[in-house]
């Protein structure tokens, strides 16, 4: 079966620049697949045979960076002639690729409502109709379907390869890790605030924080960020800046404690995943899809309700029993999402919408 997977524009498929659908494709993706994603001057992640998306000439040249990258696609699904296209996160671009006349899957990751072609309940009803949508997570579902009937919308929640992460050091650190994108959303701002009430209480522990404004070494700077690592400092955090994947999947075995301390309401929350995975012990923000992921596997705390944080940090750090049963659960959770039944299941799905064409 020959399957073409659209990632959108702005989603890197290079090491040095994947964000979490670029990832998740790669692990995802059999070696027939044939993955269309923005040009790239790197070598691509492993899965699938990428193609980078030239700008077109003509009458498109002059046209918005959307609708340019959208007839590339056009051009280069002609040319591959696949039996399945698979759209993630775009479904303005999933719609109009449905005018192929090839069966067409959606995959979101995010807030439907905030997407072009999904804000309004009549756009989500008309999706329907026209391509197989798929959801992370309960919460992403309940998104899409609010205002609107019950309907087919499938849950394919994100996968880990546990059979690919660091092995965990024989002691871990006593270290206390934020990983994730240096902005308000995420809770950076929260995590230091924690830190420095509750440090002087601590002694023996460290904390640390991965990441920058954005998912890329050249992130620019920001004044959030320029204050979050002011602050930092002076609280004696760690930064460690941007990082690769693979770094930050060793730091999160390496740490006792992850923090995902989340303002938004984060569709899935990929980083409570690979830090249960990791054998951390996690505390999450209750908002979203993270409750659904972490199950009872890790501590729930909302990053501004009063000193909710910092008791979280400080009950995980002082009760090693309770720390050790944590990473225990989270370990447990975390098999639940192996990219092994993953696989299984994306294999049959891509198969039921073969059968219905032939």
């Amino acid at each position: 079966m020959k399957v073409v997977t659209v990632l959108p524009r702005r989603e890197g498929y290079a090491p040095n620049r994947a964000g979490a659908i670029g990832l998740l494709v790669s692990r995802l993706a059999s070696p027939e697949d044939v993955i269309l994603g923005s040009e790239i001057t790197d070598d691509p992640l492993p899965g699938g045979r990428f193609i980078g998306m030239s700008k077109p000439g003509g009458i498109h040249s002059w046209r918005r960076p959307g609708t340019r990258y959208r007839v590339a696609c056009q051009r280069e699904i002609r040319r591959q002639k696949p039996d399945l296209i698979e759209v993630h996160n775009r479904p303005a671009l999933a719609r109009a690729l449905s005018k192929c006349g090839i069966p067409v899957h959606l995959i979101l990751h995010n807030d439907p409502q905030d997407m072009q072609g999904a804000r309004r309940p009549r756009q989500r009803q008309e999706l329907m109709q026209r391509v197989r949508v798929f959801a992370v997570s309960l919460w992403v579902r309940r998104r899409f379907l609010e205002d609107l009937d019950d309907g087919p919308v499938t849950l394919m929640p994100n996968c880990l390869d546990l059979s690919t992460l660091p092995p965990p050091p024989a002691e871990r650190e006593k270290l206390i890790l934020f990983a994730g994108r240096m902005v308000s959303d995420k809770g950076a701002d929260a995590f230091v605030r924690a830190w420095a009430a509750i440090s002087a209480k601590v002694p023996g522990w460290r904390a640390a924080m991965i990441g920058a404004d954005r998912l890329r070494f050249n992130s620019p700077r920001t004044t959030f960020v320029d204050r979050v690592e002011a602050n930092a400092r002076a609280a004696g955090i760690t930064l460690c800046g941007y990082q690769m994947h693979h770094q930050v999947l060793e730091a999160m075995a390496a740490a006792s404690i992850v923090v995902v301390p989340s303002r938004w309401p984060e569709p899935f929350g990929l980083t409570a995943l690979e830090a249960m995975a990791s054998g951390a012990a996690v505390i999450a923000s209750p908002r979203g899809g993270l409750p659904e992921v972490v199950g009872n596997a890790a501590l729930l705390a909302l990053p501004d309700d009063g000193d909710a944080l910092e008791q979280a940090m400080l009950s995980l750090i002082n009760d090693p029993d309770l720390r050790a049963d944590y990473m225990a659960r989270g370990r447990a959770q975390a098999q639940k999402f192996d990219v092994v039944d993953a696989r299984i299941f994306l294999e049959k799905v891509r198969n039921r919408s073969k059968k219905k064409t032939t």
